[in-house]
C-alpha cells in the first residue's frame, strides 16, 4: 500500500487570490486597504494584478501587509513566494519564455526601432536629442 502524495501547496499567485476572494474584495480594494495599513499611497491594482498573476513576487515587506490585511500567516505567504520563484526561477531558462533574446511582446523591437512600418526610422538608437514626453 502506498501513502498518498503529499499535498499540493499553491505558489504566491493563487494564494492571494483564494484570499482575497474569500473576503469579497476587489483588486482595487485590496490595494486600497494594502496603502491604509502601509501608510504608502503608491500601490495600485495593478501591482495586486501582477502579484497574482505571478507577473511580480512581492518583497518582504508587502508580503507582510499581505499577511496582514488578508489576516493570513506571514510565514504561509513568505513561503510560496519562495516557492513562486524557484519555479520561475526554473522556467525562466526552459522554452516558451521569450523567442528572441530582448524582444518585447507582439513583436516589436527595442527602442528606436519601428519594426520595419512605413515611413518609421530603423535606424535604432533610442530617443532624439531634445525630445519630450
Amino acid at each position: 500500500m502506498t501513502s498518498p502524495p503529499p499535498p499540493r501547496r499553491p505558489q504566491l499567485g493563487p494564494l492571494l487570490v483564494r484570499h482575497r476572494l474569500a473576503r469579497g474584495w476587489s483588486q482595487r480594494r485590496t490595494a486600497a486597504e494594502l496603502c491604509a495599513a502601509a501608510g504608502v499611497a503608491t500601490l495600485s491594482r495593478h501591482e495586486v494584478s501582477r502579484w497574482e498573476r505571478q507577473r511580480r513576487v512581492p518583497d518582504g515587506f508587502w508580503l507582510g501587509w499581505l499577511a496582514f490585511v488578508l489576516d493570513v500567516p506571514v510565514v504561509v505567504l513568505a513561503e510560496a513566494a519562495a516557492r513562486t520563484r524557484r519555479i520561475r526561477s526554473t522556467a525562466a531558462g526552459g522554452p516558451g519564455r521569450r523567442g528572441v533574446a530582448g524582444a518585447r511582446p507582439g513583436g516589436r523591437a527595442g527602442s528606436g526601432h519601428d519594426g520595419g512600418r512605413p515611413g518609421g526610422s530603423t535606424r535604432g538608437g533610442g530617443a532624439r536629442a531634445g525630445a519630450t514626453r
